[in-house]
């Protein structure tokens, strides 16, 4: 009986892993599933230590992934980190429908942060707009959830936005083009990027 019970544990166990790592974006070893961003300018990627590392670029650099993603709820989880540079660290540009919006993290002079494009105001001018200082070399887990109605992003378990979406012209800067229809950019920095997945999202209570 307990040897029963020790197979089904393991089992269990076995049955969690497949469907966290059927989540995950990425392997941790290579870029296998993703592309260079075509930018233009855009300083050398590696992976090192479980890790996307992005080197500056002129002005951008950026990894595309190439595989389905959904085009509305889900939710993107990963840990992000600024190694140098004064710009943001996180252009994460995601689908919506049938259009494509992005998180801005550390932007304009590294710490202006939002949603870009809301009704043609970028990620600087709308209501997610808000201001944040991020540390050198830390990482941070960043989560963002895009539902039909509303969309909202948590840096390290607190919300920082939450933006129900009424009628709004969504839409992203062209500059950030390569990256869709899913993909991370940083502006003149440095950043590295690890533990990315996605899951299907349904019914999110307020309070999640």
């Amino acid at each position: 009986m307990k040897f029963f019970a020790v197979v089904l544990f393991a089992a269990f166990l076995v049955s969690c892993s497949s469907s966290t790592n059927d989540n995950s974006l990425f392997n941790g070893k290579d870029l296998t599933g993703w592309k260079v961003s075509d930018f233009g300018g855009e300083g050398e990627i590696t992976v090192k230590d479980g890790s996307i590392f992005m080197d500056y670029g002129n002005p951008m650099t950026g990894v595309t992934y190439t595989g389905e993603v959904p085009k509305v709820n889900f939710e993107v989880e990963f840990e992000a980190q600024k190694v140098d540079g004064n710009d943001f660290f996180v252009g994460l540009t995601v689908p919506y429908i049938d259009t494509h919006m992005s998180l801005i993290l550390g932007g304009w002079g590294g710490v202006v942060c939002g949603i870009s494009s809301f009704d043609y105001a970028d990620a600087s001018e709308n209501d997610t707009s808000f201001v944040m200082t991020f540390e050198k070399k830390k990482w941070y887990t960043i989560k963002l959830q895009v539902m039909e109605s509303r969309v909202r992003a948590f840096i390290d378990g607190k919300q920082v936005i939450d933006k129900e979406i009424d009628g709004n012209k969504i839409h992203t800067r062209p500059e950030i083009d390569p990256s869709k229809p899913f993909g991370f950019a940083a502006f003149e920095t440095q950043a590295m990027y690890r533990n990315i997945s996605l899951k299907k999202i349904e019914n999110i209570p307020l309070d999640y």
